[in-house]
Order: structure tokens, then sequence, then C-alpha cells
């Protein structure tokens, strides 16, 4: 993980320049209850030219994906109002998302939580506390190619 205010700073900027040095920016709809780790991750994210939407719980980020179509969506599990299985399931049941990729990451890595995300639609998987680098590896593997 970059370290505090590096990000600010751009010392932490990997994301792949367009023609005319413009940034993609691909968008994504983060769904995570805990201000903290949806603060630094957005900051990490918007650092790598994505556009992040956030959302702190189930009922508001199943709105804000419908709303705005991201190409990705990044879900917590454990959520106020809705948690993360009932999220991913009404997002794979809705015709305005239900291609739109889900990475589930959590802290629950039991092989119970893992096969029910699966179930419910979800692309993979990622256990808090995640390596930095290797969530961003699989968001780019995620995200639909331009």
């Amino acid at each position: 993980m970059p370290r505090p205010g590096a990000v600010r700073a751009g010392l932490y900027r990997t994301g792949r320049p367009l023609q005319g040095g413009e940034m993609t920016s691909r968008k994504i709809v983060m769904i995570e209850d805990s201000k903290a780790a949806s603060t630094v991750l957005k900051e990490v994210l918007a650092s790598e030219g994505y556009t992040v939407l956030h959302a702190g719980d189930g009922v508001s980020g199943l709105a804000l994906a419908r709303r705005e179509k991201p190409d990705l969506i990044l879900l917590d599990l454990l959520l106020p109002k809705l948690n993360g299985y009932e999220v991913c399931n009404a997002l794979m049941r809705d015709s305005l998302t239900r291609h739109t990729p889900v990475l589930i990451i959590s802290t629950l890595d039991t092989s119970e939580s893992i096969e029910k995300a699966k179930q419910c639609g979800a692309r993979n998987f990622m256990k808090k506390p995640y390596n930095l680098e290797d969530l961003l590896l699989e968001i780019k593997r995620l995200l639909p190619k331009e």
C-alpha cells in the first residue's frame, strides 16, 4: 500500500495515459461500510485513473449501481440494510447490472462464504486485508476490455 499522502501527492500514479495524455476513466462502484477502508481505496483507485463512486450500505449501493451502470462493482459482504449476498443477487437479476462484474472483498473468507459469493454471481472473491497490488491486478483483469 502506498505511504500516507503519496496518493494525494501523485507519487503513486501508474494509470495508463491515453493519446494526448488523458487518463482512462473507468467507472467503479464501491459498496463498503468502512469509511477508513473506502477512503484509502478510493484515493488509490482515483490515482490509477478510475472514477470511483461509493455507497456505505447495501440499499444505497444497489441504487447507485443501477443509476450509474459502472464497469465494475467492488462489494463488501457485511453491510447494513442489505448484505453483500443480497446486493449481488439483486444485481444479477437486474437487466441493467447483470453483466457488470462484481468483485467481493470481505473478511468472511470461509469456504462457505466464498461458495455463496460464486453462487450469487460474483466473478471473484478477495479476502481482507488484501494486497493492494493483487487487488489492482484483479480489477484490471475483471474490467471489460475497451
